[in-house]
């Protein structure tokens, strides 16, 4: 398995442009938990691997909002 370190103290920022697959969501909704920043995420396919990981942030203290 690799690994990516990152050092130098500045800290990490931008934006991400990604498809709107599955391959990519996951990783990207995952990737939310590093920062305490708001991250948002447009374009999220709807599956249940998608809402399942919300679940899954929600359940380790993320806050969801969805758009109605």
């Amino acid at each position: 398995m690799e690994k990516l370190i990152v050092s130098g103290g500045k800290p990490l920022s931008g934006t991400v442009w990604a498809s709107g697959s599955k391959n990519a969501a996951l990783p990207l909704l995952f990737a939310t938990i590093l920062t305490e920043d708001t991250c948002i995420i447009e374009n999220l396919p709807a599956i249940r691997d998608v809402e399942m990981t919300l679940q899954i942030l929600a359940y380790m203290g993320a806050k969801i909002c969805r758009p109605s």
